[in-house]
């Protein structure tokens, strides 16, 4: 979890087997290579996780200490990390400007995806047993869109949202992604299905998931486990 390296603070995230806001922290800091040590906190569900209120300023994860800066929000976070890498956000003011936009609607919406499809990786492609709730075939609908307008306008230079480069919109995303696939959802177009692929094959997502087959047994919960 720590990099060779000399480190200069802190990243602490949840369980990565169900952490979606921790993997969207996660992403980004080790995009722009910062050199922090990773803790890792046992969730404890509904947010009772009480080894957090101690070290979190929200008492959430994700949190950064970074060369005497404090950060949490994984949008936060993000945006932080952007300044060391530049990359993170496309060049190009319009694209920009669109992958803010994207990125701070994933952060604010899409409850009726986050209750229906609780990100949990030891999950593999099985669909839920009951009908699909309103508000998360809406949000599907909406994602399906996003993603397909999004890398037709700006995609065209690589597998990912915005081109060549995995940045903070697909970031944010990325939890999205364990969850479509995890749940396998249905109805998602060639264009979505192909960006879910080469998302899902990045180093830092394989990275993310051997870390998350490696947590104790003991940290799974049955909240999320139980889910038919």
């Amino acid at each position: 979890m720590t990099d060779n390296q000399t480190t200069n603070g802190r990243l602490v995230i949840g369980t990565q087997r169900y952490s979606s806001w921790s993997l969207r922290g996660w992403l980004p800091v080790k995009l722009a290579k910062l050199p922090v040590t990773v803790q890792v906190i046992a969730l404890e569900g509904a947010g009772q996780t009480r080894a957090l209120k101690a070290l979190s300023p929200n008492g959430c994860v994700p949190y950064l200490e970074h060369d005497g800066a404090k950060v949490w929000d994984s949008l936060a976070i993000a945006d932080y990390c952007a300044e060391f890498e530049p990359s993170l956000w496309p060049q190009e003011r319009a694209a920009r400007a669109v992958a803010r936009s994207i990125a701070a609607e994933m952060h604010s919406g899409f409850r009726g995806v986050r209750s229906t499809f609780p990100m949990n990786l030891g999950r593999v492609a099985r669909p839920l047993t009951t009908p699909l709730p309103e508000d998360a075939v809406k949000d599907i609908a909406r994602i399906n869109t996003i993603w397909a307008e999004t890398r037709a306008q700006f995609g065209q230079g690589g597998p990912y949202l915005f081109g060549a480069n995995f940045g903070i919109a697909d970031a944010m995303f990325a939890p999205v992604v364990y969850r479509f696939l995890s749940y396998a959802v249905p109805g998602l177009s060639e264009v979505a299905q192909a960006y879910m692929q080469a998302v899902i094959k990045h180093p830092l997502m394989q990275e993310w998931q051997a870390d998350a087959a490696q947590e104790p047994e003991s940290w799974q919960l049955p909240l999320y486990e139980s889910i038919p």
